[in-house]
């Protein structure tokens, strides 16, 4: 079994405020796909619920969803919001990583 993903406070808090203006629900999928500079790219969606196959993590009644197969690739994670002078963007902290790119976005296993 991977291990869980956790949602920061400050992640949470932006996926609410975007959820509520889009009049959806505080759920926020991460996914892992093929490409970026480094191979596997992260991916963030907001969803509507969760999959019979999704994991669930939840922070201040915000919902972190993941697929089985993201999840092999992204277990014990950390997935953040940072702001800064280059912009604000979804940070994804992975212990199984071995590399990443400068833009943050991608990596490899």
């Amino acid at each position: 079994m991977a291990e869980m993903l956790t949602l920061t406070d400050a992640a949470a808090k932006r996926v609410e405020l975007i959820a509520r203006k889009q009049g959806r629900p505080p759920i926020l999928r991460l996914s892992v796909e093929g490409g970026g500079c480094s191979g596997f790219q992260y991916r963030f969606d907001l969803a509507d619920g969760a999959e019979a196959d999704d994991s669930v993590s939840e922070t201040a009644g915000v919902r972190l969803v993941v697929d089985s197969v993201s999840l092999d690739l992204v277990g014990g994670s950390t997935v953040d919001y940072v702001e800064s002078l280059g912009g604000a963007a979804f940070k994804v902290e992975n212990p199984q990583a071995a590399s990443g790119c400068g833009c943050g976005s991608s990596f490899g296993i």
